[in-house]
């Protein structure tokens, strides 16, 4: 489990393609203190598991349904991502609950900058729409983001200085895919609640 507060810019390293899957070598320096095998770290809010750890940097396996359900297969050497480590159970939860299981992908569709902040809108797969509300929570990327604006195939969030400057937010342009994952408590209660009709 892990609160969308993201802890570290890293930089994909290498990327070792096998069959139908890829071994991400991602430099991290603050998130591998204390990372070993079989630890979860999310990058760019999908939750992967260490399989390797040498220096500054950590190898995380990504299978196909990862590679086709997340943005992780657009990522090349060079690329910044977000990680994030999980939350400890006595840690404060500062973002929401968030699980690093992605719910779709969008694409950034605009920019508004302002003296010191951004508004980004993001497209969203209409099948997600039902789990946004204004000021409600969403996942981009990993970073916990309170919802300006929910529509039926877009939202927007607004960007302050310290998620534009240390995180992969601060720098995706429109056209850039992202990592969505909505408000797991969203989906319990439509799940509890079943079809009502």
């Amino acid at each position: 489990m892990f609160t969308g507060i993201v802890e570290e810019l890293g930089e994909i390293v290498a990327i070792e393609t096998a069959g139908d899957s890829v071994r991400l070598a991602v430099r991290g320096p603050l998130v591998v203190q204390d990372a070993v095998h079989g630890a979860s770290i999310a990058v760019n809010g999908v939750c992967l598991t260490v399989v390797e750890v040498k220096g500054e940097v950590f190898a995380a396996d990504v299978i196909k349904e990862t590679l086709d359900k997340s943005s992780l297969g657009a990522l090349e050497p060079g690329s910044k991502v977000n990680l994030e480590r999980p939350v400890r159970l006595s840690d404060r939860l500062g973002g929401h609950l968030v699980q690093g299981h992605v719910d779709g992908v969008g694409e950034i569709v605009s920019r508004e900058p302002g003296e010191r902040w951004d508004v980004v809108t993001v497209s969203l797969p209409p099948e997600l729409s039902r789990y946004l509300v204004d000021k409600g929570s969403i996942t981009v990327d990993g970073i916990s983001l309170t919802v300006v604006e929910a529509g039926a195939d877009r939202f927007s969030v607004a960007l302050i200085p310290t998620t534009l400057a240390l995180t992969t937010l601060g720098h995706k342009q429109p056209g850039d895919p992202v990592n969505l994952e909505v408000d797991v408590v969203a989906k319990y209660v439509e799940r509890m609640l079943g079809d009502r009709s």
